[in-house]
């Protein structure tokens, strides 16, 4: 009699894929998120590319991951996976780690041979004792089977090879219930221009799929409980996607012509590559020589009256700090896209930190205040990189915003909004009636410089890195002056904290301890104070996304709490900084600098032992 095939209902659900960077991890992990996020699930991924270029193939620092949760109240990526996919002995090594007891582990058995297992440093011919490994193994021939189904296209091995990823993700998307025109359509569309690669994609994820049915009665599929959502469109969107797309809408609103000047680096090129497809919507990017090139050019367009733009990581903020100096100086609209990534120097290029907060507040050269922004996930990266340009070009001031490599490479299921769901950008222009009297430096009422066209009749003007008169505009070496510019530009700063909200509380009102994050952290913050909560405890959390200036509220709510965890993924530079801004406050820390973001249960296991010790 045939076994019935078992049914795991879940709320959630965890798939980790992993195997060699050429092996197509990534690429399978998107089709299958992007689909998820088609069927109104939630996600949220987590891409984990090796540091290295293109490792030994088969070695252990060549392993790449993509692991992505889905269904209803995801916030992170898990901690652990329901499945895990290895393509190799190394990735089954590096990975098994993550998956849970009751998971399933669907190997390429193949590619488990004696050669395999020496390169990936195991020390026996038993690997699964080796590492202890947990929960339902499902042994695939794949590349075997990958071969069978394309033996008749005439493609050489090495074509072949790169299709197992596809089987693999067929036989994912047999577990989970997902039908097959979803996938496929993706891979005819990403492959249109190829349509033999295309046809040989879709011949190998349905022979995945239909493998499945095989082995039905020997593992688990999963059937997941969604919830209605919001009518809309949505989509599967990354955080440095969602980024260049916020600019795109902030200079629709702002109706000033968006304009980037960047230079290539990890993880935030493609914030270039996306708006550099733009020019359909009078988007103009351009990669410059270096990364110094990339802010100079930007300011320029600033001046011009463009949204201008540049994008880096910690390194080139580091090189952009000079001519950052002169935006402020100058007092032009200007956003600075960093997305952090583990340092110092060349560090770990393609894994994640927030390590660049005092450098975003403080590296630079006299007082030179700007504003600070950081998004939580990888769909807020649309709405900061919009509120950025938005108080870019009303507050006439250069914004930093901080986004991470875990969510800018990360994605999140997104209702794309319509154009009149964001408010109007209402740039500082010149009012007609000041034109006779105008000077470079007239402000308004919120100490903001009024912009000033180039080309505009009777606006005619320079503006530069030396100290002007705050009357006239001109270079000024005088002491009072200077000390009354450098009071204006701050105050100007300040008063931006009138315009941003309120910092939001979550949680239990009459606590006596607060967890609080900034950023990219927020998911893993927000799913660890949950669990601390379930165990009876009294917990409440805020998570900053507008750093400089603080929100208004900040000191009078943080201040109700005896005990303030802050929580990063760094040695403590947002604790320091609150430290600084309010100083009675009692502050404890849980930091992590391991270029991995953080761990729920690592949260919560820190809560509780610092909430002991109270």
């Amino acid at each position: 009699m045939e076994e019935k095939a078992k049914v795991q209902f879940k709320q959630s659900i965890v798939v980790r894929f992993a195997g060699d960077s050429g092996d197509g991890m990534q690429l399978a992990g998107t089709i299958f998120s992007n689909v998820s996020a088609g069927l109104g699930d939630q996600i949220s991924t987590f891409p984990d590319y090796p540091a290295e270029v293109r490792a030994p193939q088969g070695s252990l620092n060549g392993v790449s991951g993509f692991q992505v949760h889905m269904g209803h109240g995801v916030h992170q990526p898990g901690d652990e996976c329901d499945v895990l996919v290895a393509m190799n002995p190394a990735a089954l090594k590096q990975n098994a780690k993550f998956l849970r007891k009751q998971g399933a582990a669907i190997l390429d058995i193949d590619a488990f041979t004696k050669s395999g297992l020496e390169k990936a440093l195991f020390k026996t011919d038993d690997p699964y004792t080796e590492i202890n490994l947990r929960g339902q193994v499902v042994e695939v021939p794949m590349t075997s089977l990958v071969k069978a189904a394309l033996e008749d296209t005439g493609m050489d091995h090495k074509a072949m090879m790169k299709c197992r990823n596809m089987f693999a993700l067929g036989l994912v998307c047999w577990l989970f219930n997902i039908p097959m025109e979803s996938p496929i359509k993706f891979i005819k569309t990403k492959f249109a221009a190829k349509p033999a690669i295309a046809e040989a994609n879709e011949r190998v994820i349905r022979g995945g799929y239909d493998y499945g049915h095989n082995i039905h009665a020997n593992v688990s599929t999963y059937h997941i409980d969604t919830e209605e959502q919001r009518p809309g469109i949505y989509t599967d969107v990354s955080g440095n996607k969602a980024t260049a797309w916020g600019l795109i809408m902030a200079s629709e609103r702002s109706g000033r012509p968006l304009f980037l000047g960047s230079y290539p680096i990890t993880p935030a090129t493609d914030i270039l590559h996306e708006l550099a497809k733009r020019r359909d919507l009078g988007v103009k990017a351009i990669q410059m020589e270096d990364e110094i090139g990339g802010i100079c050019a930007a300011i320029g367009a600033a001046y011009a009256g463009n949204l201008a733009v540049t994008s880096t990581s910690g390194p080139g903020l580091s090189l952009k700090s000079e001519a950052l100096g002169l935006a402020v100086m100058t007092e032009l609209p200007l956003v600075v896209i960093d997305v952090q990534r583990g340092g110092p120097s060349t560090g770990l290029p393609t894994k994640t930190e927030q390590t660049d907060l005092q450098q975003a507040l403080y590296g630079r050269s006299g007082e030179c205040p700007l504003v600070v922004l950081a998004a939580l996930s990888p769909t807020d990266c649309f709405n900061m990189a919009f509120e950025a340009a938005r108080i870019a070009i009303e507050h006439m001031t250069p914004v930093v915003l901080l986004t991470d490599a875990f969510i800018a490479n990360g994605s999140s299921a997104w209702r794309i909004p319509e154009e009149d769901e964001m408010p109007e950008i209402k740039p500082n222009f010149v009012p007609d009636a000041l034109k006779p009297v105008w000077k470079p430096y007239m402000r308004d009422a919120r100490s903001v410089r009024y912009w000033a066209i180039p080309g505009t009749e009777g606006l005619e003007h320079l503006v530069g890195g030396l100290e002007k008169d705050y009357n006239t505009g001109i270079i000024s070496n005088d002491p009072i002056n200077h000390e009354h510019m450098v009071a204006t530009r701050q105050q100007k700063v300040d008063n931006v904290a009138n315009f941003i909200p309120q910092l939001q509380l979550r949680g239990d009102r009459d606590a006596d301890t607060i967890v609080v994050g900034w950023g990219g952290t927020y998911g893993h913050l927000v799913d660890a104070v949950r669990a601390v909560r379930k165990q009876g405890k009294k917990l409440a959390m805020a998570q900053f996304r507008y750093i400089n200036p603080l929100p208004k509220n900040t000191v009078e709510l943080l201040s109700r709490f005896k005990t303030v965890i802050v929580a990063e993924l760094n040695n403590g530079q947002f604790a320091n900084y609150l430290r600084s801004k309010i100083p009675t406050l009692n502050i404890c820390q849980i930091n992590k600098t391991q270029g991995q973001p953080f761990l729920v249960q690592e949260i919560v296991n820190e809560i509780n032992t610092l909430m002991e010790d109270e």
